[in-house]
């Protein structure tokens, strides 16, 4: 299949197939906002998730860097502040496939 004729998320999923990386580099790398990434993530997550492949979606969790709290609700997302320290200094979640 052309890359022209991939939608969305097809273009999301063989990119995390490729290699782990996080909504700000999916959004350059796919030309969307890192919002827009990760409305998509959800489905492809989904999907995958309900695929009767062995594949499954992975997520390392965004990470306070002052404090090293990792225990957000929401993988699917990016904090604003950390819940412990209140510091604004978190990590973005990473996705792969595998």
């Amino acid at each position: 299949m052309r890359e022209a004729d991939e939608t969305t998320r097809q273009r999301l999923a063989g990119a995390l197939r490729a290699e782990p990386a996080t909504p700000s580099e999916l959004a350059v790398k796919l030309d969307l906002t890192p919002e827009s990434v990760l409305r998509h993530a959800e489905h492809v997550s989904r999907s995958i998730d309900g695929d009767e492949t062995d594949e499954q979606f992975l997520v390392a969790p965004p990470t306070c860097r002052e404090c090293g709290f990792d225990s957000f609700d929401d993988l699917l997302n990016v904090p604003s502040r950390c819940p412990s320290c209140k510091s604004e200094s978190i990590s973005e979640p990473a996705f792969t496939i595998e």
